[in-house]
């Protein structure tokens, strides 16, 4: 069989200070693959430096790095996708291995997990960060990646192809994720270096607001893909709270054979009730979202793969 055909995926808002250098260091590292950078409405020179490197440069006017992704992951066709951010903190020379190990385990996603001695590059809370929500998309998916948030990665154009990609900003890595553990699909991880911004280049990650987006993705797909879990820990809650109020009402019952407290009686029982109709609409939605993932995974098989054994030799 021929070689894949190999697809950079460059997503850039304002990287003039570091697009030439990862475009060329791509091109040495992957010399088969064709570069594509899609422009997020950058203010600085990234368009024209990005051109001039020699890679297909593209527009996606919606703001985030989740609607390039999917814009991306619609318009280009390959055998195998990098997706790597443009900002010159990850080693082009790890690709290379990475796409081989892809090919040869017939891996779906190939997650760069990120290692570096370097405290500005991966600072404490972003470090912190990563680790309580990859964390808690382990409790609820599965213990399959230790590095969640990693912004380079290799995928099949069976992942890609059947990507939903819902998410329109920095929690498209969540969802990538995510998508891999439900579908039960064949992932790996490598080790790579991780270095420090070059001079002149600001992250455009805020800490605090596309971390607590990031949470809410993760609680929005939990109700989706696990709907009896989160509406049993919800039930759990509420049965709890209705136990822990509806205890001083008994207690003064035994000694009194009185009710006087009347509304939290009422509220007591009520939540009660609710924590029921929590269980049961979690039995309810886990058959909906059982019928779902059957319908995604037959999409997922449903798209070719590439049958060649791997990368020939530089």
């Amino acid at each position: 069989m021929s070689s894949p055909s190999i697809a950079v995926l460059i997503p850039c808002h304002n990287e003039e200070a570091a697009i030439t250098k990862v475009i060329n260091d791509f091109k040495a590292a992957l010399p088969d693959a064709t570069v594509y950078v899609y422009d997020n409405n950058s203010r600085d020179q990234t368009v024209q430096l990005a051109t001039a490197a020699g890679a297909r440069v593209f527009h996606e006017p919606l703001q985030g790095k989740g609607n390039v992704v999917r814009r991306m992951f619609s318009d280009i066709e390959a055998d195998v996708y990098v997706l790597v951010d443009g900002d010159d903190t990850y080693q082009a020379d790890s690709a290379r291995p990475m796409v081989q190990q892809l090919l040869e385990e017939r891996l779906d996603m190939l997650n760069g997990t990120r290692v570096t001695e370097i405290a500005a590059a991966y600072r404490r809370g972003h470090r912190m960060g990563n680790t309580v929500l990859t964390g808690l998309v382990s409790w609820a998916f599965g213990s399959r990646i230790k590095d969640m948030l990693s912004g380079y990665r290799v995928f099949s154009r069976r992942f890609v192809k059947s990507f939903p990609a819902l998410s329109s900003g920095f929690e498209i890595e969540t969802e990538l994720t995510i998508h891999a553990l439900e579908l039960g699909m064949p992932i790996g991880e490598m080790i790579t270096p991780y270095k420090d911004r070059p001079e002149g280049s600001a992250s455009k990650l805020r800490t605090y607001s596309d971390g607590l987006r990031i949470l809410r993705t993760i609680v929005m797909l939990v109700k989706d893909e696990r709907p009896l879990m989160f509406f049993s820990v919800v039930g759990l809650i509420l049965f709890l709270t209705a136990i822990v109020l509806s205890i001083p009402i008994f207690v003064e019952f035994h000694r009194t054979h009185l009710v006087p407290r009347f509304p939290t009686a009422i509220l007591s029982t009520g939540l009660m009730l609710l924590s029921f109709l929590s269980l049961v609409c979690g039995l309810v939605l886990d058959s909906v979202a059982r019928g779902r993932k059957e319908i995604k995974r037959m999409i997922y098989l449903s798209v070719p793969v590439w049958q060649g054994k791997g990368l020939k030799q530089p």
